[in-house]
């Protein structure tokens, strides 16, 4: 199996070694990025091209893969879609609403086969929630409360997603994975969104492109990064005035049922406030699970019962990095389907869109697919 990869990080590479395992035919054949002097694993030299249809054109691969910054996804996508060559491409799809439009016209027009990395909603606790709720254990899902309190936050202060003309901010960084993962357990389409986002934290009046090496406080802040492990990567003050992403923020999201959903998340909780998770409550029961403890009890409302299901973590996702890649190889063997298609992908990234439009004008914003106006 030969991949061409287009943005050779560590994100990428990662699924790229999980696919090894489950296939050791698999190789990167080619490669788009701006660091040509990368090599693979085996240390033999990739090539580098400049252009997917170059790259195509040299290598016939049997999949292509997208890894870049996440502004360049939509551009790298819209290039890759028309070849007809399965795709994995991280998310977000899209940073702005444009790119969003412009990527649903091409997934119209060609109905790709295409994988998006959204591994929440294939783990093996979100898998079991849906089969729970799927068997009517709890009743229709009625309401979803979902948070999301980060412990690695800084990441999103100190380095280069910071900035939110890259990233689009950190609806669309984060609460992608988490309406994703919703939207499959309900089975059900949001209509509307109304969100709001702070930003308490991560501010104030130090210089713009200060770093923690160069500030006279890094013995002394709690959020410096000298002598650590991410000194380099993390390398700008958190507190500067260029920071910046906002550092809390929650939406309702109504359905198409009359439904709705409580979604926070915020990038200042540390070390045990750390959680990531939700709860479904139906008539007869609630479900409510926490990634970070890997635990997910179903309380019965009418019998005094409790079943709970205890997970083992790890830094894959709980099994769904694993299933992505799994899927992946399968669709290039024309043995599956996608299981995060590119339309889950665009559902997802429009409510994170249409959130970050709510919290920045105030008001209720309409989710539609195949709306032709955005704003």
């Amino acid at each position: 199996m030969k991949l061409g990869v287009i943005g050779y990080g560590l994100r990428i590479r990662h699924v790229i070694d999980e696919m090894k395992k489950m296939d050791p035919s698999c190789q990167v054949a080619g490669i788009i990025d701006p660091r040509a002097d990368i090599l693979s694993a085996s240390d033999e030299p990739i090539p580098v091209f400049s252009s997917i249809a170059e790259m195509v054109e040299a290598i016939h691969p049997d999949g292509l893969m997208i890894g870049t910054r996440c502004s360049l996804h939509t551009p790298y996508a819209l290039e890759a879609i028309p070849t007809g060559i399965p795709l994995y491409l991280e998310k977000p799809v899209s940073t702005t609403l444009e790119d969003w439009l412009r990527l649903r016209q091409c997934n119209e027009q060609y109905s790709p086969s295409v994988v998006v990395s959204h591994p929440l909603r294939l783990t093996s606790i979100v898998q079991l929630a849906k089969q729970i709720i799927d068997s009517g254990q709890i009743g229709t899902v009625e309401h979803v409360q979902a948070v999301n309190n980060v412990p690695y936050g800084g990441v999103y202060f100190h380095g280069w997603y910071r900035d939110e003309a890259e990233t689009g901010g950190l609806f669309l960084q984060k609460a992608t994975h988490d309406f994703d993962y919703i939207n499959h357990l309900i089975g059900q389409q949001p209509i509307g969104i109304y969100a709001m986002s702070s930003k308490q934290v991560f501010k104030g009046d130090k210089p713009a492109g200060l770093t923690c090496m160069e500030c006279e406080e890094n013995r002394t802040c709690a959020e410096s990064t000298v002598g650590t492990p991410m000194q380099e990567d993390w390398r700008y003050c958190c507190f500067a005035k260029d920071t910046g992403n906002e550092d809390s923020g929650s939406a309702l999201i109504r359905y198409e049922n009359g439904m709705h959903a409580s979604y926070s998340q915020n990038f200042f909780a540390r070390r045990g406030a750390a959680a990531r998770g939700a709860r479904l409550l139906g008539y007869k029961g609630t479900i409510e699970f926490d990634f970070t403890t890997g635990l997910l009890r179903v309380h019965n409302h009418h019998t005094p019962r409790v079943d709970s299901y205890q997970f083992e973590g790890d830094n894959n996702h709980y099994g769904g990095d694993e299933k992505l890649a799994a899927n992946f190889l399968a669709i290039m063997r024309g043995q599956e389907s996608s299981d995060s298609t590119l339309k889950d992908g665009l559902l997802s990234a429009l409510m994170c869109l249409k959130a970050k439009l709510s919290a920045e004008t105030g008001t209720l914003q309409e989710i539609n697919l195949t709306t032709q106006h955005l704003v």
